[in-house]
């Protein structure tokens, strides 16, 4: 199935949660001077206008990116996400959004890769075209990225970022995020996988983050936003979460500050709530090799 476009929900409430987690994520990992992958197994276009096209149409990005762009009082890792948001936009006018590839691209170093995989055929296109200046250290390819990402791991340097965000528009993915995530850790156990998933009322939804807190890794951390209470005819998406195994240590008091936050600004009802949670299955809570 190939008829999602996420240039529909580009900026929306859910790339809000999305790409400040993958900021914060990156950013841990550009602490040492040791290079690493960003793996992205469902990369999108890469980049997204929001004043013309399929963004325009539905205009989500009023109840995402649109709503912090102006304030003076975000928290410190919601203002580093937005400042990224703007560095694109040469004029500071909300006129693009980048997609997660973009933003790994705007933090990586020299001496780190990016490894990029979009099955739809209009989007890979889009973004090969978005990235065909950056030469070797970027790897854009029309694949499948649950398939693709078997033969990366372990990467080189032995460290990673995996980014698994499929559209979940076929529910084979939900199975499928589950046996990629297994495979991939044990291949690479200390390597960082972030999860994102949509808020549904479709069972496969609700029941797989209970599915990610089952498979075999030292820690993980599960933060989810809802925007408003879930649609009584049981239809569209009313939050989202990510889950990260291996988290660095300080993500879970960033999102104690940050969630709140997020809360009262995103807020489409009074029905919107977060919620944080995380696991270690022993004292020490560094991720070794990262």
């Amino acid at each position: 199935m190939l008829s999602y476009r996420h240039a529909f929900h580009a900026g929306n409430h859910a790339d809000v949660l999305k790409h400040l987690i993958e900021v914060q994520l990156l950013r841990h990992l550009m602490q040492k001077d040791k290079p690493f992958w960003y793996i992205d197994t469902h990369a999108g276009a890469g980049c997204y206008a929001l004043d013309r096209g399929f963004a325009a149409q539905n205009a989500e990005y009023e109840n995402g990116i649109s709503r912090l762009w102006d304030r003076d009082d975000l928290p410190d890792a919601l203002a580093d996400y937005v400042s990224l948001v703007k560095d694109i936009n040469p004029d500071k006018q909300m006129k693009l959004y980048p997609g997660s590839p973009l933003f790994a691209l705007h933090l990586l170093r020299e001496q780190d890769r990016l490894r990029l995989f979009e099955l739809h055929p209009a989007d890979s296109e889009i973004l090969q075209q978005n990235f065909a200046a950056e030469g070797a250290r970027v790897q854009v390819q029309s694949a499948d990225g649950f398939g693709a990402l078997k033969a990366l791991l372990p990467p080189p340097s032995r460290r990673a970022l995996v980014l698994i965000d499929p559209p979940y528009e076929d529910k084979q993915d939900y199975r499928r995020v589950i046996s990629a995530l297994g495979e991939g850790l044990k291949r690479f156990a200390n390597g960082i996988y972030a999860v994102w998933y949509p808020q549904l009322q479709r069972i496969e939804a609700k029941q797989l983050h209970e599915q990610l807190k089952r498979l075999p890794v030292k820690s993980w951390l599960h933060v989810a936003l809802s925007v408003q209470a879930p649609d009584k005819s049981g239809f569209g998406m009313h939050g989202s979460g990510m889950f990260v195994f291996n988290p660095p240590w300080t993500l879970y008091g960033i999102l104690q500050e940050v969630m709140p936050y997020l809360v009262r600004q995103l807020a489409q009802d009074a029905q919107a709530s977060f919620i944080l949670e995380k696991h270690e299955s022993n004292s020490h809570s560094g991720n070794p090799g990262q």
